[in-house]
């Protein structure tokens, strides 16, 4: 059972404290790095918590569930930004392209063709993240650091896909702090990617979407734009 919006927004209140802190830290505002609402598994109900909350996004993982869940929110919701954070395969691009206002598990040259297409079809330009694999993990998905300068330069060449950054999820140690480790080196990867990319094409690349609920203070200090937070919001699924 979803907690109450009561609770949410405690939580909610907790998490934001919490980066606004690590924004102090680190020497940046607060209002740089936007909290994304994960709401996978979640009933419709938990996009309209954090639409009533006064967040603008909501992460989900799978593309049917977002189809099936978005129709159901309250019209007070309809300015949410839904956003696709899973893993995406080429033949549900169609639908990811029109359900989502932002796609940022974009990884390969293949899936960006798709995308590409389905957004002209549908007559829009479709926001995008390049998802790269910043902490070198066999068991995440997303581009290689080697491979990530080509992946971009394919991106800009797509007429129907707006590049905003880039994406990565650190991969697990064996321990607290061994887990904190490659946070931070992969973190810093995609931080010294984007970086470099900017200043060779001369592209913002705004969004750096990097960081959950564990490692959150560390992704801010390294320059997150935007966290994605799921169970400490909403509790357990």
């Amino acid at each position: 059972m979803l907690i109450s919006y009561e609770e949410f927004a405690r939580r909610a209140d907790a998490i934001r404290t919490q980066i606004a802190a690590a924004c102090a830290t680190a020497g940046r505002h607060s209002h740089e790095v936007e909290l994304l609402a994960v709401t996978k598994t979640h009933p419709a109900l938990a996009a309209d918590y954090a639409a009533r909350y006064g967040l603008r996004g909501v992460g989900e993982n799978r593309v049917q569930e977002a189809q099936d869940k978005r129709p159901q929110t309250a019209p007070t919701s309809g300015a949410l930004r839904w956003e696709l954070i899973g893993h995406l395969q080429s033949n549900k691009s169609k639908l990811a392209a029109q359900h989502f206002d932002r796609v940022q598990s974009v990884d390969s040259e293949k899936l960006l063709l798709h995308l590409d297409r389905a957004a002209a079809e549908l007559g829009k330009t479709l926001p995008i993240l390049l998802q790269i694999n910043a902490g070198n993990d066999p068991a995440k998905f997303g581009a290689d650091l080697a491979d990530a300068p080509r992946l971009v330069a394919a991106a800009l060449a797509k007429k129907n896909l707006r590049v905003d950054g880039l994406m990565t999820i650190a991969p697990l140690g064996t321990t607290p702090d061994e887990t904190a480790a490659h946070a931070q080196r992969t973190f810093a990867n995609l931080r010294q990617l984007r970086d470099d990319l900017a200043a060779r094409l001369g592209l913002p690349f705004r969004e750096l979407s990097m960081g959950m609920t564990g490692d959150l203070a560390l992704a801010v200090a390294a320059g997150s734009t935007l966290v994605r937070v799921g169970t400490a919001l909403y509790g357990a699924r």
